[in-house]
């Protein structure tokens, strides 16, 4: 381009409102600087681009060419602020949130469902592992927030409590019935079950390893499992004793096809929240996503309902 944007802009005007008086007023420059503009830019391009009479300025030929493509241009030029504006108001942006696959489908989606539809041009990447990996995801800067147990002794995050989550022993009656058969008593029901638990590097078996180990309660035979879907399908299916979130096996234990195993001395009840760093430079992303969660109150109803739909997942 061998003309000057500020020339085009002048041009542009003035054959849109077809008066040099007008283009002037709308440009906030002089009569005179515009005629000489336009003189320029007719030299630079080597022909006419107004005719000229006691009524204004009209395009040539030439000058309805030039016009066409310059109106193209200063149209999407418009076009690109009008949607960096928007981007700024609606927050458009990227959110990584870091979650494991439990958390995200008992407790992060309602939250995602609402604010997704507050804020559909906020693109949402997920990363599904466990709350370990969560925050060494979050250390490398990989992810924005977290949904994680509140971890002890980190001055370097920022933790917001989102609800308190209860951990219990549930198995079927058919199960019960075969270790009642064996004379075992309720008192030594884990003592002497098949125990399944979520794998050795989840902060939840970490913490089941600690209430076993303070309450003096060995395990003789015990089955690691990836994820709570599968220990409460298993569970289901009488493989043995689980280990699972009270809130994830509600409908489970109304209809009966889980029983809780009362416990003499009860598992303290675990915090869950959304953690980030405390030092770092939020995005806007981040930062209506945060305000979002503070003033959100996900229907217990409705949530039950989405985990039903989303089986196994």
């Amino acid at each position: 381009m061998t003309q000057n944007l500020s020339a085009y802009r002048i041009f542009y005007t003035a054959a849109n409102t077809g008066n040099i008086s007008k283009a002037a007023k709308e440009l906030y420059i002089s009569q005179p600087a515009i005629s000489k503009s336009i003189q320029k830019l007719e030299n630079g391009l080597g022909c006419k681009l107004f005719s000229r009479s006691s009524k204004g300025v009209f395009l040539t030929e030439e000058g309805k060419l030039l016009y066409s493509y310059v109106k193209n241009a200063f149209e999407t030029l418009s076009l690109g602020e009008e949607k960096l504006h928007r981007s700024i108001e609606l927050g458009i942006g990227h959110l990584k949130i870091g979650v494991s696959s439990t958390l995200c489908k008992y407790i992060l989606l309602p939250y995602l469902k609402e604010f997704i539809r507050r804020h559909p041009y906020i693109s949402i990447s997920i990363t599904c592992q466990s709350t370990n990996e969560t925050l060494k995801l979050l250390e490398e800067d990989k992810i924005d927030i977290g949904l994680v147990g509140k971890p002890k002794n980190r001055k370097d995050i920022h933790f917001d409590f989102l609800e308190e989550i209860e951990d219990i022993f549930v198995a079927t009656k058919d199960y019960l019935k075969h270790l009642a058969d064996r004379d075992i008593p309720p008192s030594r029901i884990l003592q002497n079950a098949t125990l399944m638990l979520l794998d050795k590097n989840n902060m939840t078996r970490q913490y089941i390893n600690n209430y076993l180990q303070t309450n003096q309660i060995p395990i003789q035979d015990s089955i690691d499992i990836s994820n709570m879907d599968l220990l409460i399908e298993f569970a289901k299916i009488s493989m043995g004793v689980a280990c699972v979130i009270r809130s994830f096996v509600t409908a489970e234990l109304a209809e009966g096809s889980l029983v809780e195993i009362p416990l003499e001395i009860p598992i303290h009840k675990r915090e869950v929240g959304f953690v980030y760093k405390a030092q770092q430079k939020t995005t806007g992303a981040l930062e209506e996503f945060i305000y979002f969660y503070e003033t959100f109150h996900p229907n217990p109803e409705n949530f039950s309902d989405m985990a039903a739909k989303n089986p196994g997942s």
